[in-house]
């Protein structure tokens, strides 16, 4: 199924049950945006196909969601599509992108078409989570879970995508924020604000130590000014306290994430106690919560900051 890095078992599984007749008419991939889902996607219904070579194919129909969310219309023109005949062959996929978005109804209205499509029509859903994928749709449907690369697969990942401008010191940076998902560790190297970001919030574990309420506030500026990467943040500092925390448990740097920044996560670990790393995770939690929620970013961020000084 071509050149494509890490989810082997996945790819091998899915290509004999195509070699046998066996693949099932629904699918869903699953994971976070960046680790490879519309690759793998693809991949899955070019083999469908039968065809080898990367290129578009008229076959192989791509739906985006262009709005907050999927509704019943969009799902009748997906509906629409699949009860055409394929152009070039007797198989054809359709693709769905953001299954996220699809709303209940939506997806009600979408089950009937995955319990009994059309003869050779396939359908593909992605989403980076099941929880809001209705039971009666995944039971239908052959799940796939992608898990996160490990730190050879990132590397081999940045081989291939011409990374010769970087340093080997970026490259480990990139790898280390990645946690595992490709897509991340490519934008880190192309977008030099993640870089800063990193470094601003590794300045803002410091402050917590410092106990310094002013310049813990006067803090939130910095932050506030990376208000489009508002999961990004949270994600940093996330990984930030998951090191420090593993590194106090087992004193040892070979489970740390983020491994370009072991000198500080050393200290860090030496500096704060358990209680206060707890506090921070429940903090960062809260401000997920309120983000999710479509709570103002500013006064998020000065009630997490506010909340790190609590213990």
């Amino acid at each position: 199924m071509g050149n494509f890095i890490g989810h082997k078992m996945i790819i091998d599984s899915f290509k004999k049950r195509v070699d046998l007749g066996e693949i099932s008419h629904a699918h869903i991939i699953v994971g976070p945006n960046g680790i490879g889902k519309s690759n793998l996607a693809n991949k899955f219904a070019r083999n469908i196909l039968g065809k080898l070579e990367e290129k578009e194919y008229i076959d192989i129909i791509n739906y985006r969601c262009k709005k907050a969310s999927f509704g019943v219309d969009d799902v009748r023109e997906i509906v629409e599509e699949i009860n055409k005949k394929p152009f070039e062959g007797d198989k054809k996929v359709i693709i769905i992108y953001d299954g996220n978005k699809l709303t209940v109804q939506a997806q009600n209205a979408l089950l009937k078409t995955i319990e009994e499509p059309p003869k050779g029509v396939f359908i593909i859903l992605l989403c980076e989570s099941l929880e809001l994928i209705l039971d009666t749709i995944k039971s239908r449907c052959q799940i796939y879970k992608l898990s996160p690369l490990n730190k050879e697969e990132i590397r081999v990942y940045l081989d291939n995508i011409n990374n010769s401008d970087f340093t080997e010191e970026e490259i480990n940076a990139a790898i280390a924020y990645s946690e595992g998902v490709p897509g991340r560790a490519e934008a880190f190297l192309k977008d030099s604000s993640l870089k800063e970001l990193r470094n601003i919030l590794e300045e803002l574990l410091y402050l917590i130590i410092k106990s310094n309420s002013i310049e813990l506030l006067d803090f939130e500026t910095k932050i506030v000014a990376f208000k489009d990467k508002k999961e990004d943040i949270l994600n940093i500092l996330a990984s930030f306290i998951r090191d420090i925390i593993v590194y106090k448990e087992i004193d040892d740097v070979n489970g740390i994430i983020n491994g370009d920044k072991v000198e500080s996560i050393k200290k860090l670990a030496i500096e704060m106690s358990y209680k206060k790393l707890n506090n921070i995770i429940d903090k960062i939690g809260e401000a997920r919560k309120s983000l999710l929620s479509n709570s103002n970013f500013q006064l998020t961020i000065r009630v997490m900051l506010i909340g790190f000084m609590e213990v």
